[in-house]
């Protein structure tokens, strides 16, 4: 297979050192934070299962120089008490070499300090609280991804440049920190560059809602041109359906930033017109991923595994995966091809840059990774029962994304109209 081959996965082979290879452990241990379990794990059980076939490959070439790497998983369903057990056993008595966490940006607020406490490497795997690295300075956590703020500004920008005709807003997001934040992130973009659209309702539904009825009704009511929701997994899935079947999708255009990851369980549900995010550049059908043959065997390799395409969990987990083993690369050559320190790693991942399945991401100087952020809008097309993407526009990491040693809410306080068009963005479209 080929598939790994854009993600600096190739073993090092040093022959003739004894000594070296005496020093190398038995194997490279990780821990693995993701909801196994609860309604977040319509995308936490994809993360796990694109691990577990990524470290086969990773071995099956030979591990990383030459040992071979193994993981365990902790769900992060389980709750915030058994999840700091569990990451503080795996470190202190199973002695994993690095974390993966977490899916949840509660779990990563927890878990950080923590991992600093505990001097292990942590990969921030998958949430996207801005806060971590504008309020801390940490040493042994890095995001391998980017975070709410490129999220939200590449949504915006997109509602700009694609619905110019939009007077009026609305917002449906669970009500929990990520809800909140999201919307205001989102809500003060769009005030600086389209301060005409007027908000007329903020619902913020509990997490978990089963009914979205009195929602879905205000909203028949107000008509909104645009409704966002920023929501995820079950609850993301519940309100659209009950939108689509109240006929709430005839009338106003759904903005769903976190959508990439319900477009194939959604099926029928999710009609044309709907403008969708990735949280990140990740698309099943990545216009133009670093590697296209490595991309196809990995999907097809995904959907033959699991009876379904790749979501964007799937994608930051290949990215975090290929920043650990470039990273143990780059310590390895840096250390005259001697095993290395954990200090040694840590320090090859200060400023790494690395490809996972779609295009390169740079960990900056205060360790937030710099990554595109794809968004289309759904079309229907033979050979999909689901919507896919068209209209795709993919926005510059280094653009979007607020500066080192800045607030998010404050640099969007700079931020001008003439901000759209300074945007780096590319344009593909799926029907030619």
């Amino acid at each position: 297979m080929k598939f790994l081959n854009s993600c600096a996965l190739v073993a090092l082979v040093v022959a003739g050192s004894t000594a070296w290879a005496e020093e190398k452990p038995a194997e490279v241990k990780i821990g693995i934070t993701t909801f196994l379990s609860g309604p977040a794990s319509v995308f936490g059980v994809p993360g796990r299962d694109a691990a577990e076939m990524m470290i086969a490959e990773i071995n099956n070439n030979g591990g990383i120089g030459g040992v071979p790497l193994s993981a365990s998983f902790i769900d992060e369903g389980a709750g915030g008490e058994a999840l700091l057990s569990e990451y503080r056993r795996l470190v202190e008595q199973e002695g994993a070499d690095a974390m993966f966490a977490a899916v949840s940006s509660g779990n990563c607020t927890k878990l950080a300090p923590l991992a600093e406490d505990l001097k292990v490497l942590n990969i921030l795997w998958d949430c996207g609280t801005q806060t971590i690295f504008e309020e801390n300075d940490y040493s042994y956590n890095f995001r391998t991804q980017g975070n709410a703020t490129s999220e939200m500004m590449a949504a915006v920008l997109y509602v700009v440049k694609n619905l110019p005709d939009a007077e009026t807003i609305a917002v449906v997001n669970q009500d929990y920190a990520w809800g909140r934040d999201s919307w205001a992130i989102f809500s003060a973009a769009l005030a600086k560059f389209r301060p005409d659209i007027k908000v007329v309702a903020e619902f913020f539904p509990k997490f978990g809602a089963p009914d979205f009825s009195t929602e879905v009704s205000r909203l028949q009511a107000l008509r909104p041109d645009i409704i966002l929701s920023t929501s995820w997994g079950g609850d993301l899935d519940t309100f659209v359906r009950q939108a689509s079947q109240r006929g709430l999708t005839n009338t106003s255009t759904l903005v769903l930033p976190l959508g990439e990851s319900s477009l194939e369980r959604l099926g029928d549900a999710l009609p044309e017109g709907v403008v969708i995010g990735g949280r990140g550049d990740h698309y099943f059908l990545h216009p133009n991923p670093a590697d296209p043959e490595a991309f196809k065997a990995f999907v097809d390799e995904f959907k033959a595994k699991t009876g379904a395409y790749p979501i964007y969990p799937v994608f930051h987990m290949s990215q975090a995966l290929a920043a650990f083993t470039a990273a143990y690369e780059k310590a390895i050559d840096a250390n005259g091809g001697e095993w290395p320190s954990d200090e040694q790693v840590i320090e090859a991942m200060k400023g790494l840059s690395f490809t996972g399945l779609t295009s390169e991401v740079t960990l900056r100087e205060d360790h937030q990774g710099l990554e595109d952020q794809l968004i289309g809008t759904t079309i229907r097309v033979e050979g999909y029962d689901f919507a896919v993407l068209d209209n795709i526009m993919i926005f510059d990491a280094d653009d979007i994304t607020t500066p080192v040693g800045q607030i998010s809410a404050e640099w969007i306080e700079t931020l001008t109209p003439e901000f759209v068009d300074s945007v780096g963005v590319e344009t593909y479209s799926f029907t030619k």
